[in-house]
């Protein structure tokens, strides 16, 4: 789990490739799986991954990003590449704090 990227602060141009490293470092710890098992284009609900489970990497990711990251996003983009893609457009493109649908 231990990543450059853990220690980033927020709001910073990471691309959807950053994210993705991170969401696969952080679920994969969370899961304790090995990150080569996480396939990001399999939907998060395949691993397993309960709504607590989703809480907390929807905290740990709202640290990371700098910005509020509702829970339901992590439904509305179910793999990790579809919710790194639309986390990336949104750091490009926010000026707010906080992100909604």
């Amino acid at each position: 789990m231990s990543s450059d990227l853990n220690n980033s602060p927020g709001k910073q141009a990471y691309t959807s490739a950053d994210i993705q490293a991170w969401l696969v470092a952080n679920i994969s710890s969370l899961l304790r799986v090995e990150p080569d098992e996480i396939d990001i284009k399999e939907p998060l609900d395949s691993y397993g991954l309960d709504s607590a489970q989703a809480m907390i990497i929807a905290s740990q990711a709202e640290k990371f990003l700098g910005f509020k990251l509702s829970i339901i996003h992590l439904w509305y983009y179910p793999t990790i590449e579809e919710l790194a893609q639309r986390l990336a457009e949104e750091l490009e493109n926010s000026e707010s704090e906080i992100f909604q649908i």
